[in-house]
This record gives C-alpha cells, sequence and structure tokens, in this order.
C-alpha cells in the first residue's frame, strides 16, 4: 500500500518539484496538491493523505493555523512542515499544533523522503540543521505563554494579528460579536497585552503568524 501524500505550497515551482520527488518513490503517491492553507485543509478533509507536506507561510490561512485544525479533524493524516523558517520558536508553534516534521526547505531531497516515512509510521523527525535551535528555544520556553489561552481564545488572537476586525472573525467563526470582543479582552489581560499592535507583534515573536 504507497503513502498517500497532499503537498501544500504556495509557490508553484517548490510544490512541483517536491510532487515529482514524491511520485518518483515507489512507495509513495501524491493524491493533491493546495496552493493556500485553506485549500490545504480542504483538501485533507476531501481526501483523508496519509501524509501532507505543509508550508507554514501560504495566503488565507497559514500553515500553523492549517496543521491545528488538519490534526484535529484527522487523527491518521501526519503533517511535515517544509518552511525556509529556521526559528525555534515556528518549530515549536507546529509541534504544538500536531505536525511530527520540521524540515528545512535546502534540506536534502533524502531528509524529505526519510520524514515522509518516518511519520507514515507515527515517529517524529526533524532537520538536522535545525536541531540545536530547537532545544535552546525549549530550554527558554518549558512554560510558554500561549498555553494560557484557550482553543478558541488562541483561534482569535491569530484572526487579530492577521488584521480581521471583531466583525470579520464574529462572521468567520459563527460567534456574536461581544463573544469575540469578551474573548479578545481575555487574550490582552492574560498575555499582559494592550492593543492589536502588540498582539501582532506577540504573534510573530512567538511564531503563530509569519
Amino acid at each position: 500500500m504507497k503513502i498517500r501524500v497532499l503537498v501544500a505550497d504556495d509557490h508553484t515551482i517548490v510544490r512541483k518539484g517536491v510532487c515529482m520527488l514524491i511520485s518518483s518513490q515507489a512507495d509513495m503517491d501524491v493524491v493533491g496538491e493546495a496552493s493556500t492553507g485553506k485549500e490545504a485543509v480542504e483538501q485533507a478533509r476531501r481526501l483523508s493523505p496519509d501524509v501532507i507536506i505543509m508550508d507554514i507561510s501560504m495566503p488565507e490561512l497559514n500553515g500553523i493555523e492549517g496543521t491545528r485544525q488538519i490534526c484535529a479533524a484527522l487523527d491518521r493524516t501526519r503533517v511535515v512542515i517544509l518552511s525556509m523558517h529556521r526559528e525555534g520558536a515556528y518549530v515549536r508553534e507546529v509541534l504544538r499544533a500536531g505536525a511530527l516534521a520540521y524540515l528545512l526547505k535546502d534540506s536534502e531531497h533524502e531528509d524529505l523522503l526519510r520524514a515522509i516515512r518516518a511519520v507514515h509510521r507515527g515517529e517524529g523527525f526533524l532537520s538536522p540543521a535545525i536541531s540545536g535551535e530547537v532545544l535552546t528555544d525549549y530550554r527558554r520556553h518549558v512554560t510558554h505563554p500561549v498555553d494560557l489561552l484557550t482553543v478558541r481564545e488562541r483561534e482569535i488572537l491569530i484572526m487579530i494579528a492577521e488584521g480581521k476586525t471583531n466583525k470579520e472573525i464574529a462572521q468567520d467563526l459563527k460567534l456574536s460579536v461581544y463573544t469575540v470582543e469578551t474573548h479578545r479582552a481575555s487574550v490582552l489581560e492574560k498575555l499582559d497585552l494592550h492593543n492589536a499592535g502588540d498582539i501582532v507583534r506577540f504573534a510573530i515573536r512567538n511564531g503563530l503568524i509569519s
């Protein structure tokens, strides 16, 4: 049985290159492609792939939140992050979101193939080039402020950081504007932030948005 892979990256050349690499393997098969985070989530729900190769910086929905939604909805689908970001904060957030592997885009082809096979077995895989940053970041953030937030508060924080208004967030999440305002106030209080600008800086600094 071949490993069924969905490739999500907004750069066509990168996406096609990854697809060609995967298709050349006897034990793997590309079942779909996505160029936005939203499309990746929709394709994942429709196709239920074994493994998803996911970029972090994508339009409509970033790869971190896309990973979180996919892992929450599909317990058999594994996510491999393929990104140019080498900061430990990004690795921490995608692993917290449910990804099992994190590779840099300048990794060797063999590393990506090893990562796909590893996560399909339920194992983790980190790009050798970032292992030092990950360990340093872990020691620095054993207890992290983001952990103070509920799932809904984290979701709203990301949407605020992406520039959405309370009304737009309410429409997207099918909540009342009052409820969104309440969650927003709770986020500001828990993280000791004061305005939307603080939220944007916090989200970028902690790898919640790119």
